[in-house]
């Protein structure tokens, strides 16, 4: 299977192009940077990927993209790229939380991604080595996240300057490249008999504890 998968969420961002072909699986993972985005330029990165590994779009079995949380008009952006080709292509695709992406990186059992909010909140969540949620995906103020995470779980962060001076113990501070990590989860939900969709694929806007929704509407 022939993956190709994007995050354009921030401003580094990253393509990759996954074969799983045969006994093994190789990986091709290129970090983009871009402080202006990247709608006007990621149809050329992927055209430099392919290239670089002799492929042709119409070989690519499966697209994968993350969905964010992350810049509004950054997630729109590879959905967008990767639902265009997969829909002209009748090829399946994958949308991927960024969260489900870091945590992916991690080595613990537990593993707790995060992901800086501003304003002193965070987008957080708890996964098992398995990428099963443990803690649902939520945005909220940091100090309430903190407690809902097992004493046991392993912090993941891209950029450690926010907040790991407010965390427990030291972080593992994980690569800004996700396409990767968004390339094998794509990989593996198809095996597992996800259909990818392209209309369902959609953007993760990461919602509040229905707790503080509820106050706030009090």
């Amino acid at each position: 299977m022939k993956i190709l998968a994007v995050d354009t969420s921030a401003e580094f961002a990253s393509i990759a192009a996954l074969d799983s072909a045969g006994d093994g699986a190789e990986l091709l993972e290129i970090l983009l940077h871009s402080a202006d985005g990247f709608a006007h330029q990621i149809f050329t990165h992927f055209e430099t990927l392919l290239r670089r590994i002799n492929w042709t779009i119409d070989q690519v079995d499966a697209f994968g993209a993350a969905s964010g949380p992350g810049s509004f008009t950054g997630v729109r952006v590879a959905l967008s790229a990767m639902k265009g080709l997969a829909e002209s292509l009748g090829k399946p695709v994958i949308a991927v939380s960024n969260l489900e992406a870091i945590a992916a990186l991690g080595a613990s059992r537990l593993r707790a991604p995060l992901l800086d909010a501003r304003r002193g909140e965070v987008y957080g969540a708890v996964y098992d080595r398995n990428l099963q949620i443990v803690v649902p995906e939520t945005v909220g103020k940091f100090q309430d996240w903190l407690e809902t995470v097992p004493a046991e779980a392993e912090f993941l962060v891209q950029d450690p300057t926010p907040f790991a001076h407010l965390l427990p113990r030291e972080p593992r501070v994980v690569r800004r490249a996700l396409a990767g990590a968004v390339a094998r989860i794509t990989r593996d939900r198809l095996q597992a008999g996800v259909p990818g969709d392209p209309v369902t694929a959609d953007a993760n806007y990461v919602r509040r504890a229905d707790a503080e929704l509820k106050w706030k509407d009090r």
